[in-house]
Parts: C-alpha cells; structure tokens; sequence
C-alpha cells in the first residue's frame, strides 16, 4: 500500500501563488486534492494569475484567485471575506508572499526598512489574525515561509534577514497562544531555483559563476526546487505532522552545516 496524503475537502490559503514558491506549494496542494485559495500583486487579467488558474485546473483542483496587497490590512480582510464567500472555510494558511530587500545596514533608508517590515513581518501576523476564527473551526495550520536568513546570514541582505529571523518567533508565539486549536510551523528555505533567486544571482558580473559558487557550498551540489518545498507544506498541514507546531524548519541541502572557508 503506497504512503498516501489526502486533503480533500480541505481549503488552503496560499498567498504570492503566482511564481517561486508559492506557486509550488499551491501544485503540491492541488495534487493532495485541497481547494486553493490564492493570491499574488498581479490582476486577475494577468498572465500569471490566468496561468495559476490553468495549471490548477489541469491538475484538477478547485481554485480561485484574488489580486491582493498584503501590506494593506483592508485587503487582507477583503481576501480573507472572499474566500469564505466561495468556500465557506480555511482549513490551511501558507503565508508565503514575501520580497528581497537586500539594503545593507548602514545604506538601507527608513523608508525600505518600512516597506520590509510591513510585507515580510507584519503581514503574516496580519493575515494570521484575520484567518484565526476560520482556522479555529477546523482545527487548522498555518505555514510560515520563513527564510535560512532566519539562522545565519551573508553581508548586505539587512533588512531583509531581521523580518526572517523575527517570523521564527511568531510561530512560536502563535503556536504557543493559539494551539490546540491551531497548529502553527515555519519553513525555512535555502537556496531555491526561483526567480527571486535568479534576482539575486543576476547582480554579479557573472550570473552562471555565481551560482556555481553557491552551488558548491551545499552538500548536496544543487540548488532546491519549489516542489520539494510545496512537499514540506503538504506535509506539514497533514495528520502525519500533527505533533509539530511552534518549530521553523530549515530546509537549506546542508549549506548550513557546512563551514565555509
């Protein structure tokens, strides 16, 4: 008998669905059999949020999708009235959307430091709350996406790798407050093959070396995939993770363990 995860039935929240790894998570959900519930910055005429749409219906998930700004909290409980309009619950959050602000302590302005704080902390705390009462109902998860930046870090990612590291103490927090009835974890990723990623290598001289690089500083000679991520999630909201709640895991293919020279 093959190892089997089944969440029909089940509605997940997903939001930053339309690329890296929130796209990932919402292929991962679709093929448990959850409805999906997403969200990103493009509009719904967008060809991202129309390819979202057809690649759930190609793996055949019920799914919807709305243009949200997670910054603003009357979008948050817009899309939050929006998905309970359609479903009627939530059963699973993955607060996913996030961005790079890549500054540097000594350069980052005020006004990045905000703008990263608003989106990479506050509006997981946010939407949190605003699915509380939904989740409570189902005796449901949330998933964080926290970041590796969250346990160590490299020079110039500030501010971007305080709101990581301060996503680690809100799930705890949140498990810690709001269990039994809510399970909260987080995740960590490393390196993951994801345009935000490809960002980040395209502001070397040479893009393909500095990848190179970084590849040969994992363990495992590769970069991760936004499916293994997606997989973690399915996972992590399933009954075979049901005891784990107020942990971060950091899902990095042993870069961490490795001591650099």
């Amino acid at each position: 008998m093959s190892f089997e995860i089944d969440l029909s039935g089940k509605v997940a929240l997903i939001t930053g669905v339309t690329s890296g790894i929130g796209s990932g998570a919402a292929k991962a959900f679709a093929r448990a059999g959850a409805k999906i519930a997403g969200c990103g910055l493009e509009t719904k005429e967008s060809s991202e949020a129309i390819a979202f749409l057809e690649e759930m219906k190609l793996a055949g998930a019920d799914a919807v999708y709305s243009c949200t700004d997670l910054t603003r909290p009357d979008q948050i409980n817009a899309l939050t009235e929006e998905v309970l309009a359609c479903y009627g619950r939530i059963d699973i959050l993955v607060s996913n959307a996030g961005a790079n602000v890549f500054e540097g302590a000594e350069n980052c302005s005020e006004e990045r430091w905000m703008e990263n704080h608003q989106l990479n902390l506050t509006s997981h705390w946010r939407l949190a709350k605003a699915c509380k009462p939904a989740l409570e109902r189902q005796d449901g998860t949330i998933i964080i996406m926290s970041s590796n930046h969250a346990f160590s870090s490299i020079p110039g990612c500030f501010p971007y790798n305080i709101t990581k590291t301060a996503l680690t103490g809100l799930v705890r927090s949140l498990a810690i407050e709001w269990g039994p009835a809510i399970r909260t974890v987080g995740l960590s990723p490393g390196f993951i093959d994801t345009p935000g990623n490809q960002t980040w290598f395209n502001s070397f001289d040479d893009p393909q070396q500095e990848k190179e690089k970084t590849i040969g500083l994992h363990p495992v000679k590769r970069l991760g995939t936004t499916t293994e991520i997606g997989g973690w999630c399915v996972f992590l909201a399933s009954e075979y993770a049901a005891f784990a709640s107020g942990v971060t895991y950091l899902i990095d293919g042993g870069r961490s363990a490795l001591m650099q020279d």
